[in-house]
């Protein structure tokens, strides 16, 4: 099937724009946003992804306002559509890099929105990520990251907010990844947690000064992936990346969720920089956009679902590890994203960033055993 981008020099492989470069059914392409009230009152997630070799177009939408995450899930056939649309979810690209356009139409759900997400900086790509297990390619993906600034409305409940100014982190990936639409091929006994843990942690934002990333991979006490990159917003061309980066991380009680996190990162240029972050109201527990097995169906991101699918419900996340289902039922995710305040060494420079960790099985180094 030919469409549009068929009729420009930008092929890259012998077929049409509608079929990928690889057979592997976990091959996907999604956008991500994040739009985060600086004062904390509001948080709000955005997700849509297309899965070709699946024929599948998913979606999630998620607002957090006072410890109550209201979600929002949709999916459908892929084909003959090909375009970012997805139920009462939409995303408009107006300006390439620049300036996109995310809608969630108001239905049954509890929630809407239609929010102009502007960029600060350029864009910030991340080293590829590419592993194998046992021979077969686990992932093999690229990502890049972005700050801005947003505006326009979301309604959460019978309450409308005012969006104007708000943060934004936004990302967008490609390529396979691990779980994406059919289960993960058995090739040896499962990994044990309990005997060696993962930490991931994932920290993007902007203050007054300066913008970035930093993403941190460690499997036991190996640290097996960095990637950061920091920009001062009074040289935005001068990439700064991130070569070193060490972390102490303080939790809630009993749980696995940070209450406090520092970074003392080292650039290339031979600067140093001091990273705290602290949760800016609740966080946003993964699963109510779909990630981590969170529709009804427990299957993940990339399954077909039928022609045109909806799902939606709400939620407790007011406790910062456990979350309550509206049946009661209690379960604690390990997948959350928290809107965070970061603060620097400088006490005139703060900010507001977007920060996913997941500390799972055994890290003494963070005291987690």
């Amino acid at each position: 099937m030919l469409g549009p981008l068929d009729d420009t020099l930008w092929h890259q492989i012998a077929e049409p724009f509608e079929h990928v470069g690889t057979s592997d059914p976990r091959f996907f392409d999604r956008y991500w946003f994040a739009v985060y009230d600086p004062a904390g009152q509001a948080a709000v997630q955005f997700t849509m992804g297309s899965y070709n070799n699946m024929n599948v177009i998913d979606g999630g939408v998620v607002m957090v306002r006072g410890g109550t995450q209201h979600n929002l899930r949709a999916s459908r056939a892929l084909r003959p559509r090909l375009e970012p649309e997805v139920g009462p979810m939409r995303v408009e690209p107006t300006i390439p890099l620049e300036e996109l356009r995310v809608i969630l139409a108001p239905g049954d759900h509890s929630i809407a929105c239609d929010l102009v997400w502007r960029a600060e900086l350029a864009p910030e790509i991340e080293k590829p990520h590419v592993e194998r297990e046992r021979g077969r390619v686990a992932q093999d993906y690229q990502r890049f990251n972005q700050v801005g600034v947003v505006d326009g409305w979301i309604t959460v409940g019978d309450e409308g907010l005012t969006v104007d100014g708000w943060w934004g982190g936004r990302d967008h990936s490609w390529g396979v990844r691990p779980a994406m639409g059919i289960p993960e091929p058995v090739t040896g006994p499962p990994r044990q947690h309990s005997e060696v843990g993962t930490l991931f942690y994932f920290l993007f934002f902007s203050t007054n000064r300066r913008a970035g990333h930093v993403q941190i991979m460690e499997r036991g006490s190996e640290r097996v992936y960095l990637t950061g990159l920091i920009r001062d917003r009074d040289a935005p061309d001068t990439d700064r990346h991130v070569t070193r980066a060490e972390l102490s991380l303080d939790f809630f009680d009993g749980t696995r969720r940070f209450s406090s996190a520092g970074m003392a990162v080292s650039l290339d240029d031979g600067r140093s920089l001091r990273l705290g972050s602290a949760p800016l109201g609740s966080a946003v527990a993964m699963a109510g956009l779909g990630y981590s097995g969170g529709w009804n169906d427990e299957l993940g991101l990339g399954v077909y679902r039928g022609e045109s699918y909806i799902e939606h419900e709400v939620w407790d996340v007011s406790h910062p590890a456990d979350v309550v289902r509206a049946s009661g039922e209690v379960f604690t995710p390990m997948h959350r994203i928290a809107p965070v305040t970061v603060t620097t060494d400088d006490p005139d420079e703060t900010g507001t960033g977007s920060l996913t960790m997941i500390a799972n099985g055994r890290l003494p180094q963070y005291g987690l055993d």
